[in-house]
């Protein structure tokens, strides 16, 4: 693989981490409202796999959505806005973390509702076969969502229309506060294609070059007409469920073994040791990202809160472009 691909997805992943490490700062600080669920840990998959789309092409995404979002090519300052709750916001500050979307980039949002993003990856998908288009639909969501009807009447849909879609499970190991080991029926998510007649794999979802990989297979067999598949990417959640969950259901002993065997750092080794990135070039890309980073969240600051008469603008807009409740 070519170096610049390869650093830049280096530099997906640590804008996500730094991206979220930021976020989590502000939201202890009062600054940032609702609830907020950080994507550190996960950063792999996301990047690995939006880093085959196109711009047209889509995805779906979870209550935990920021990582897809910016891999997806989304802009922090909107972004920032939104989790500050202002008018400049993606949703004019209105949706908050858990419902940022960008069509623009074929971000069709996040989903507060385990699983509700896999119904609206079908459609698209859906969409793209009808029209005659080769773009292609990613649906993330993670193991809890696999014990969900809307994963199963997904993939069977999927399978019987031959859509071009892939199915990303982020299995990190905890559904909210229960294990994967005690909600799943098998040793594997990826084990459940079989029953909807499409390709299955489970890899390491910490290995963005593996991440990458499989994904790349199953887009392009997406493009080309051949169906859907299902991945299971295996990870780890390093913070709580949520920002400020005590994490009583789990052992400080299982997040360190996790941390040791997270993505970013496991990454940056294998470009150092294979000579693809230096300490300068390392300095500038991380430099850069914070002061990205920092333009948003001024940004963010800047910008005004949502008027009230507008509450019920922006909440639906027909064919027109005209908004209407």
């Amino acid at each position: 693989m070519e170096k610049g691909v390869l650093l830049s997805l280096f530099r997906t992943m640590l804008k996500i981490r730094h991206f979220e490490e930021r976020v989590e700062r502000l939201f202890l600080d009062g600054e940032i409202p609702g609830f907020v669920h950080l994507y550190i840990g996960e950063e792999a998959i996301a990047t690995g796999v939006c880093a085959n789309l196109r711009k047209d092409d889509y995805i779906t995404s979870t209550h935990r959505g920021h990582g897809h979002t910016i891999a997806k090519g989304a802009d922090l300052k909107p972004m920032m806005a939104e989790l500050f709750g202002r008018s400049t916001g993606y949703c004019r500050g209105k949706g908050g973390s858990m419902h940022i979307a960008d069509f623009s980039i074929g971000m069709l949002g996040a989903n507060g509702v385990v699983g509700g993003g896999i119904p609206l990856a079908v459609g698209a998908a859906l969409a793209s076969k009808v029209k005659g288009s080769d773009q292609v639909t990613v649906a993330f969501f993670s193991d809890g969502a696999t014990n969900r009807g809307t994963f199963h009447e997904g993939l069977n849909m999927a399978s019987i229309w031959k859509l071009p879609v892939v199915f990303v499970c982020e299995n990190n190991q905890w559904a909210s506060t229960a294990s994967s080991k005690e909600m799943l029926s098998v040793k594997d998510v990826a084990q459940r294609a079989s029953a909807y007649g499409m390709p299955g794999f489970t890899a390491d979802g910490n290995d963005v070059l593996e991440v990458y990989r499989l994904s790349k297979e199953a887009i392009d067999r997406a493009r080309a007409g051949d169906g859907p598949t299902l991945l299971e990417f295996k990870t780890f959640r390093i913070k709580g469920h949520f920002v400020g969950d005590p994490e009583l259901y789990r052992t400080k002993e299982e997040v360190v073994k996790w941390m040791e065997m997270e993505p970013i750092g496991r990454f940056k080794k294998y470009l150092y040791e294979n000579g693809y990135l230096t300490k300068e070039e390392e300095e500038f890309i991380e430099n850069s990202i914070l002061n990205e980073i920092e333009e948003a969240v001024s940004f963010a600051r800047s910008s005004p809160f949502p008027e009230p008469r507008d509450a019920l603008t922006d909440l639906f807009v027909d064919d027109r472009g005209y908004d209407y409740y």
